[in-house]
């Protein structure tokens, strides 16, 4: 199959808001490419190589010549092999021999082509929203379900693999993917609930409550004596944590998978800010010491436990790792859930957590069965652009253009802006930063790729005809960017819809 046709379908999907067009054209193109070739196409049409990242950017990619092949003829195989080399090549004499080969790639491609290619090696394609109806296709192509796929895929945590699977194994081969100790899981995710009562009401008596850290999402895996730890993102930061690792290895068991928080502590026990946090993920040395808090147990001493209810995790976990428990309440009244989350509020957390006690493991935000409560509304969005700023903040990247996910695959949707919340410091980042992420840019704004995400506290939403998803922030302020969490992992517009009054 030819380059050309993965980039006519990549056109078709971004042309449609209809998810059931974007799904049937994904399912033709997985239907018709060679198994061989199977997995670079999914890679590229979330705007993941199977390579991996390249380290190829804007500045580099602007500075080779362009060549515009008569009639297409780079096959999917042949690109593929190009990006291999790419990702191959590196110590003495590796950028002259990178060059030469982004040369060879960009010649032999047409100008539509070309700008797939370099969206794709810059990671403007990389929105992860389109995983969620790349599953859906794969299991149309393969005429399968589409629940074992997306089991599979929590599991092996590569949609690659998975589409691999689906295709040459079928629903049989599907279900031998399982959680396996050392690999991670992608994790469950919480949506924003309206507030503490409706919260409460939509899941009923039969509910857990627990304070919502304001720390850094942790993975654990141990084997015996090796220990692997994971963020949000299935990054590997083991080599970072040792006193997490220590802590697990101790735990009274064989073989253990724990879902938590981790955050660093003032020497009063309240938490120290995010930042902080998250500086400890990049080096193993600094005085900061990690705390976990352990709030779901999907394995234990050779059992998986992900089919279990949250009741019988819990059980689990507290046999395991008791000691290191998130603060918790189970079937709590009114006034308990009250007294709860002003305790949460009082030892300097963001909120609590309302989980649903019968609801088993499943990856993303699929319903409702887990809850988060904050005192003002919060929502992780996608920064879009940013304005130069005037007056005291002449020559700062100031006003932000905020984006919520299209769970249908499609770009961000625009929903405010706001330069409320950014200290100095922040602002200084921002104009550092934010041109290494630049599409392009006019007389008063930086355009960027949509992959920076950032947590922005607002009083509500409210209609609006202005941005294109009809709604707009009220009184949206900036409360820290997050560096732990991808675009894919960014709210919804669903989800800021669902903050209308009456929503």
């Amino acid at each position: 199959m030819l380059l050309a046709d993965v980039v006519a379908t990549s056109a078709q999907v971004g042309a449609t808001r209809s998810r059931k067009t974007k799904i049937a054209a994904l399912r033709d193109l997985l239907r018709a490419v060679e198994v061989t070739e199977l997995a670079a196409v999914v890679g590229w049409l979330v705007g993941e190589p199977r390579q991996g990242r390249l380290g190829i950017g804007w500045r580099t990619l602007s500075d080779i010549p362009t060549g515009v092949a008569a009639e297409p003829w780079a096959t999917i195989g042949w690109v593929d092999g190009q990006l291999s080399a790419l990702a191959g090549t590196s110590g003495t004499g590796s950028s002259s021999r990178r060059r030469a080969l982004l040369v060879e790639l960009f010649a032999a491609v047409s100008d539509d082509e070309r700008d797939f290619l370099i969206r794709l090696l810059t990671g403007e394609l990389r929105q992860g929203a389109l995983e969620g109806l790349m599953v859906e296709a794969l299991a149309a192509a393969a005429e399968l379900p589409v629940d074992p796929v997306r089991r599979a895929f929590m599991f092996s945590g590569r949609l690659t693999d998975t589409a691999v699977t689906a295709r040459t194994g079928g629903a049989a081969a599907l279900a031998d993917i399982r959680l396996t100790v050392g690999r991670p899981v992608r994790p469950m995710l919480a949506s924003p609930a309206e507030s503490l009562e409706a919260a409460h009401t939509d899941l009923g008596a039969d509910v857990v409550v627990e304070f919502k850290l304001d720390g850094a999402r942790i993975q654990v895996h141990r084997d015996g004596d090796h220990v692997t730890i994971y963020t949000r993102t299935l990054r590997d930061i083991t080599s970072g944590v040792g006193e997490l690792v220590d802590l697990v290895r101790a735990l009274p068991c064989r073989s253990v998978v724990l879902d938590g928080e981790t955050l660093a502590l003032t020497d009063f026990g309240r938490p120290r800010p995010f930042q902080e946090t998250m500086s400890r993920f990049g080096s193993a040395s600094g005085d900061l010491l990690l705390h976990p808090y352990f709030f779901d147990c999907l394995h234990l001493d050779g059992t998986d436990l992900v089919d279990e209810t949250l009741q019988t995790r819990l059980d689990a976990l507290a046999e395991v790792a008791g000691p290191h428990l998130i603060p918790s309440i189970r079937r709590p009244d009114a006034g308990q859930l009250t007294d709860h989350f002003d305790a949460a509020i009082d030892a300097g957390h963001e909120g609590v957590m309302i989980k649903d006690l019968t609801s088993v493991y499943a990856a993303g935000r699929r319903g409702k069965a887990w809850q988060k409560v904050k005192p003002e509304h919060t929502v992780d969005l996608v920064v879009l652009g940013v304005e130069w700023g005037y007056g005291r903040r002449t020559g700062l990247l100031s006003n932000l253009h905020l984006g919520a996910r299209d769970p249908d695959g499609g770009p961000p949707v625009m929903v405010g802006k706001t330069f409320k919340g950014l200290t100095d410091e922040l602002l200084a980042w921002q104009t550092e930063e934010f041109p290494r992420h630049e599409t392009h840019r006019d007389r008063t704004t930086v355009y960027l790729r949509p992959e920076i995400v950032v947590e922005i506290e607002l009083d509500g939403v409210q209609t609006s005809s202005r941005y294109p998803g009809g709604v707009a922030l009220r009184f949206a302020r900036v409360l820290r960017y997050r560096p732990d969490k991808t675009a894919a992992q960014a709210d919804t517009i669903e989800a800021v819809r669902s903050l209308l009054p009456g929503g």
